[in-house]
């Protein structure tokens, strides 16, 4: 009897402090545009690449079970000729800020250059040497971005492992017929974007990230005037990254995320305060300038 009550006690303990890989994803596939009879097609594809998200180590860490990075992925399908489909993809996540139930907003995109092929009861694999699915190489690149954002918001420049695989992808991908990751298609792909995390022209940015974080948010409900305070402190990062990029891929797609969050961060900051940050504010993020200009109205 006891060492039954043993074997209980190591598996509660177990499933208490249980590892799991690196995202908690879920994923959804829409087809509003299509008139299809054979809607099990567009479930497997959604549970199919939850499953490969989830299931798959992205890196050598382990993450407890609530350490998972929060995110969603939603395809919206708009045209399908047998296997082929033509889409667009909308990717966000989010981090919990500590000591609180809040989830900051990472990540916001929407990418329309995505099309693929895909069979019902296909194999989602990828291999990052072997990129020959347009599908598999998407999802495990903004997997890569959504790790590696999050890592940058818990220490300096935390992510460049994974920008750098994220990046690897692009490389890789360049063979691929479908458009979405080559410099010369757009200003705003998949290219461009892990080009700029990478590039030590946005080093401000990302360390930007680490500080609006790790030592604003995170702080709140120790003192939330110093915390936001070290937020308004490094503004000037950003008006230099603006300064040397201006209307940057990775700027647009930071604002994009935070641009309310900010708002209401400072709705309750001293007119000082307000007033340091709207000048950055409406320089470097020149299409929410106005919803800057208001935050000086609340009081």
């Amino acid at each position: 009897m006891q060492r039954v009550v043993s074997i209980l006690l190591c598996n509660l303990l177990f499933a208490i402090i249980s590892y799991g890989q690196e995202l908690n994803c879920s994923v959804t596939v829409l087809t509003p545009q299509i008139q299809a009879s054979d809607k099990s097609i567009y479930d497997k594809l959604q549970t199919e690449l939850r499953d490969f998200l989830i299931s798959k180590h992205w890196t050598n860490d382990e993450f407890l079970n609530q350490e998972r990075i929060e995110c969603s992925i939603v395809i919206t399908i708009s045209e399908r000729s047998t296997d082929e489909f033509k889409a667009s993809i909308q990717i966000q996540s989010r981090r919990p800020v500590y000591g609180s139930s809040y989830n900051s907003p990472m990540f916001n995109h929407q990418d329309n250059d995505f099309t693929f092929h895909y069979v019902e009861d296909q194999i989602i694999e990828f291999d990052e040497s072997n990129i020959n699915s347009n599908l598999t190489a998407t999802i495990a690149f903004y997997a890569y971005i959504i790790i590696g954002l999050d890592y940058d918001s818990f220490s300096p420049e935390g992510g460049s492992v994974c920008f750098t695989k994220a990046q690897s992808i692009v490389n890789n991908a360049q063979n691929l017929p479908d458009r979405g990751w080559k410099a010369f298609e757009s200003t705003r792909n998949r290219y461009w974007l892990v080009e700029n995390l990478l590039n030590v022209s946005f080093k401000p940015l990302r360390n930007f990230y680490y500080t609006y974080h790790r030592l604003g948010f995170d702080k709140f409900t120790e003192n939330i005037n110093d915390a936001r305070s070290l937020i308004t402190d490094g503004f000037p990062d950003l008006r230099k990254v603006y300064q040397d990029k201006p209307n940057s891929f990775l700027m647009q797609t930071f604002f994009t995320a935070k641009s309310d969050e900010i708002i209401s961060l400072y709705s309750q900051a001293t007119s000082d305060e307000k007033t340091r940050a709207i000048q950055v504010l409406t320089v470097v993020d020149p299409a929410n300038s106005v919803k800057y200009q208001n935050m000086s109205a609340v009081k």
